[in-house]
């Protein structure tokens, strides 16, 4: 496993890690829907996400009836375990093998426990997805890659924790969405949000309605398409004069085919302070928002 230098941001290269990456989303995904199917629809699907742990991802506490479980992704010993309230546990390895047989075992491990849920086995927000229980395409899975992404998930979560304390509005956890396999935290202005035109593969239009149904400025990271991955930042609605604002650090910049602004996770990773060039980017990427869609700055700000 490779950090750079004592910083602690790991290496991720994409081309070295991109077939794993693509498993790891759709075993996301299968218990993101677990979670999904046994929790209340939450403000902008909070309820489905998945949060950075001590040993990779967890769904946290879900509800069953009058006890409940948890579904955690362990990314140093490379197993998902399986936790009930009443004391019951058992893990699935985390190995190289089809997303068909991962959701086999998932099922069976739900049954086991007492925990029994069904899910649309559809994968979502990808685009000629195949069912998990016929999937014999997607099947690797490097354990150090996979570790090195969640040491870099654990870096990114604690930025974002920062810049999410700094605001007294209305504003996300620093949560894991399955769909894009993205870490996100997102601030409210407070105000409605026109209904989004959604467009997803696979996510009907009330998916993006519920997303959005408020006006936003989200910044995340996502690892992909290229390089090491980016972070983000985008709003929506896009407020005229957004995207021609200035913002830093240098390597930052607008891509016009995303709508977003982007900074590479190698240039925060490389950098002499990384929390501080990380910061920058959501602090000035955020103020390009809330500027030009006139926020109460000074009541949501701490």
């Amino acid at each position: 496993m490779t950090v750079s230098n004592e910083s602690g941001w790991p290496t991720i290269p994409v081309d070295e890690w991109a077939d794993t990456r693509d498993t790891i989303q759709l075993m996301t995904q299968v218990v993101g829907k677990v979670r999904m199917v046994n929790t209340d629809v939450m403000s902008h699907w909070w309820n489905v996400v998945l949060y950075v742990s001590s040993r990779g991802l967890t769904t946290g506490l879900i509800p069953y009836g009058n006890h409940g479980f948890s579904m955690d992704f362990d990314f140093a010993d490379h197993q998902l375990v399986v936790m009930t309230t009443d004391g019951r546990r058992q893990s699935i390895p985390l190995r190289e093998r089809p997303i068909a047989d991962f959701y086999r075992d998932v099922m069976a491990t739900l049954d086991d426990l007492g925990v029994s849920t069904d899910i649309w086995t559809m994968p979502v927000e990808i685009p000629g997805a195949i069912p998990f229980d016929s999937d014999g395409q997607h099947s690797a899975y490097d354990p150090d890659a996979a570790q090195r992404f969640w040491l870099a998930l654990v870096q990114i979560n604690r930025v974002f924790d920062i810049f999410r304390s700094r605001y007294v509005g209305k504003v996300s956890p620093s949560h894991f969405f399955w769909g894009a396999c993205d870490i996100a935290v997102t601030r409210f202005s407070g105000r409605p949000a026109p209904k989004h035109p959604g467009g997803a593969p696979n996510c009907g239009p009330h998916v993006m309605w519920e997303a959005y149904s408020h006006e936003v400025s989200s910044a995340g990271y996502w690892p992909g398409p290229d390089g090491e991955g980016s972070f983000y930042s985008y709003a929506y609605p896009e407020p005229d004069g957004f995207r021609t604002t200035p913002v830093g650090p240098a390597a930052a910049s607008f891509d016009e085919s995303l709508g977003e602004f982007l900074l590479p996770y190698t240039a925060v990773r490389e950098a002499a302070d990384p929390d501080a060039v990380l910061l920058e980017f959501l602090q000035d990427t955020y103020a390009a928002a809330a500027d030009a869609a006139g926020w109460d700055r000074a009541g949501l700000e701490r």
